[in-house]
């Protein structure tokens, strides 16, 4: 009848060697075995526990009897190998106890350090007492040995090493297996870390400002071959993003003016945000240059919503009165007094002044221009009106 066993193995090691051996501890009792193999020999899918190893359960000591009998418990003895180990009296005394025990063939050696069989005490990983036990030749599982180009893979092969020597099983159909499964798992980590890398740079990238140029674009007509005009006022473009409002002064007005916006969030790019076109100042008003206020100008007023890129366009309309709406008196100097009921030529167009002497025309688009030429049926002191115009503007009858 086949002994039971308390423990599956148990682990002799050097103090100094303490990381290895709750490493390998860890490593054996969260093996997981394929479920075919674990179906056929009716294994748990982690066989190999409990392991034993000293600080877990008591203290590291010599053979006392509670030691020697957790060493008849463990079905198999692993030695952590190493020079530490070699020149330890305690790790000696559990190897000839384990062979005492007649389970030789159950001792497993395990190295993490050192050179096998070198001769030399200062790199020999093997315990004297495998020579002097008349031990049969061993090489033990070592990480060290140079299978493959990256050390962290060798580990894993000399991990599998044991666990195949201590389940009795085929080592080459498990490392497959198990090589399989760390390509997958580094995969993942990979793909993981690449997408944790991608998504800093994103919350970099959202995080950096841009420079954001808004063209204006008239687009009056498209299609039509309009006059060139002066555009002779100032224009404050804004942009609105969440409660904050960003302006620019365009100090002239031709076409395709544009308004730069400095450092502007990158997480506004691509979302929408409200722009606004605004003439406020025309030259002939104040000679000064400063700002006087909102004037009536030869564009409209924008007020728009744009998906907010670092080129943006804009399309602004002209106002066709203000180039084209003339509003004049018709005004005799001898009489003093309007000239009512009179035929004028404004520009080439017909029109009668009114019975208070007001002349009144809208000229087309197309007609456009900044002063025009006037013409009457009586005789006329000035013949030039230069737009915009008004009440207080006036043609002289001689």
């Amino acid at each position: 009848m086949e002994q039971e066993f308390k423990y599956f193995s148990f682990i002799s090691y050097n103090s100094r060697d303490t990381k290895w051996g709750k490493r390998v501890q860890r490593k054996l009792e969260h093996y997981r075995m394929p479920a075919t193999l674990c179906s056929e020999h009716g294994w748990k899918r982690t066989p190999i526990k409990p392991v034993f190893f000293a600080p877990t359960d008591i203290q590291p000591g010599g053979l006392s009897s509670e030691l020697q009998e957790r060493l008849k418990a463990s079905r198999n003895l692993i030695v952590i190998c190493s020079p530490n180990s070699a020149k330890s009296e305690w790790v000696g005394r559990e190897i000839e106890f384990f062979h005492k025990l007649g389970r030789t063939n159950d001792i497993h050696f395990f190295i993490v350090d050192g050179v096998p069989h070198s001769g030399n005490p200062d790199t020999e990983c093997f315990n004297p007492v495998v020579d002097t036990l008349g031990l049969p030749e061993i090489l033990g599982a070592n990480i060290h040995e140079k299978i493959y180009r990256w050390p962290w893979l060798n580990k894993e092969r000399a991990y599998v090493q044991l666990v195949t020597k201590l389940l009795g099983v085929e080592f080459d159909a498990l490392w497959k297996r198990h090589r399989r499964l760390l390509i997958r798992k580094a995969i993942a980590w990979t793909v993981g870390i690449i997408a944790v890398i991608a998504a800093l740079i994103g919350v970099w990238v959202m995080n950096q400002p841009v420079d954001v140029n808004v063209k204006v674009h008239e687009a009056t007509a498209q299609n039509a071959d309009l006059p060139s005009l002066p555009y002779d006022s100032k224009a404050v473009v804004s942009i609105t993003l969440d409660n904050e409002t960003k302006s620019d002064t365009l100090s002239e007005l031709p076409a395709d003016a544009s308004a730069l916006f400095k450092n502007i969030p990158h997480r506004f790019i691509g979302k929408e945000v409200n722009v606004t076109f605004s003439l406020i100042y025309s030259v002939g008003d104040d000679e000064s240059g400063t700002l006087s206020g909102k004037k009536e100008g030869v564009f409209y007023d924008v007020d728009t919503t744009v998906v907010l890129q670092k080129d943006v366009t804009i399309d602004i309309r002209r106002n066709p009165a203000y180039y084209g709406d003339v509003h004049f008196t018709l005004w005799s100097a001898s009489g003093e007094k309007p000239v009512p009921n009179t035929t004028v030529n404004v520009g080439g167009f017909d029109v009668t002044s009114d019975a208070n002497g007001q002349v009144r025309i809208s000229i087309p688009l197309e007609s456009q221009k900044p002063e025009y030429q006037v013409t009457a049926s009586v005789p006329l002191e000035s013949n030039t009106i230069t737009m915009p115009c008004g009440d207080s503007d006036m043609i002289i009858v001689k």
